[in-house]
């Protein structure tokens, strides 16, 4: 039996504000989207956060807003963020924030609480897949701790084990769990560690803040 997707908050390197999303079609996903809360006009409400960005988000609200409202929201405690509505699609609205946020300092606290696992990071670069005695160069979509999610044309084993290889991580062991086309769901067998991975995230946009200034 095919598996579900799951859809979660997905996050960002890019210093652009989210765009309006193409059309929504068949797929179907189980949705763990993180729960914002935002204050617009005087009221706070609460939001489902479908992506942030360096330079904005994607919300879900759930009440009526316009495009050009000012509002602000909490990513952490105590640190609201201000932004404009940019646009609306649906019950989807886009948000600019006025200033860019730091999308790795988000995600890596510097506490010693207990952290969730890290969410999906959206990404574009190069990854190797190796799945039997075939090494499969693919684009990465986006990684968490917990997976990666490759687009390739090649055809790869739903099931079946696998390696993945990130310029600059040590190779992760998983498990092919879903397709889409040419776009695959891998979960590793054990999460990554999250120190490294935030590491590597900070170089991923270090180097985009580099070609971007050529």
């Amino acid at each position: 039996m095919e598996e579900q997707s799951v859809e979660t908050t997905l996050y960002s390197l890019s210093a652009s504000p989210p765009t309006q999303p193409d059309r929504r079609g068949g797929e179907r996903y189980l949705r763990l989207l993180r729960v914002g809360s935002i204050l617009v006009e005087g009221r706070r409400e609460l939001c489902l956060i479908r992506n942030i960005s360096a330079g904005g988000m994607m919300i879900r609200a759930y009440s009526s807003i316009s495009v050009g409202t000012p509002l602000s929201i909490e990513l952490k405690q105590g640190d609201p963020i201000n932004g404009t509505v940019q646009w609306l699609k649906d019950e989807l609205a886009g948000v600019s924030f006025d200033q860019p946020i730091d999308v790795i300092g988000l995600l890596a606290t510097s506490d010693d609480r207990p952290r969730p696992r890290l969410p999906r990071i959206e990404m574009d670069c190069k990854i190797w897949v190796r799945q039997e005695a075939d090494v499969i160069r693919a684009r990465g979509i986006n990684i968490s701790q917990g997976g990666v999610c490759v687009e390739t044309k090649a055809e790869l084993i739903i099931g079946g084990d696998v390696v993945v290889t990130l310029p600059g991580l040590t190779p992760a062991a998983g498990v092919l769990k879903w397709s889409a086309g040419e776009t695959y769901g891998i979960a590793f067998n054990r999460t990554l560690v999250l120190s490294e991975l935030v590491d590597w995230l900070k170089d991923q946009q270090d180097e985009q803040r580099r070609l971007a200034a050529v």
